[in-house]
């Protein structure tokens, strides 16, 4: 279940150059955090929509920094947004395994390239 929860919100991820979201999100005994730096989406759409996770059944933070904090164990650079132009990447945090199903997530659905921290 954790790794269904964690491939949905790689499809969330997006935010402007020097400004990233930190989505924290919880429910049915499972954590995801990750983070969101956002390489070309205008602004509004990156606060608006790509921040702003819509996910029944869970509790969801978001707050919004300049930088993804350290500590990920992996990220998805240059990931597209949705059958858009729109690029950002995207930082994981918690369960190392997950990668499994990040990383071909990462490079097949959002024509990233996983890097491993």
């Amino acid at each position: 279940m954790r790794s269904i929860a964690v491939v949905l919100l790689l499809g969330l991820a997006s935010q402007a150059w020097g400004e990233a979201c930190v989505i924290h999100s919880q429910g049915n005994q499972v954590a995801v955090k990750i983070c969101q730096q956002n390489r070309s989406i205008p602004a509004n759409l990156f606060r608006g929509g790509f921040c702003a996770p819509q996910l029944q059944g869970q509790k969801v933070e978001v707050s919004f920094v300049e930088q993804c904090p350290n500590g990920a164990f992996g990220e998805c650079r240059n990931a597209r947004v949705g059958g858009t132009p729109y690029q950002q990447d995207i930082h994981y945090y918690g369960i190392e395994t997950d990668a499994r199903y990040l990383k071909p997530a990462c490079e097949q659905q959002s024509k990233g390239v996983w890097m491993a921290r």
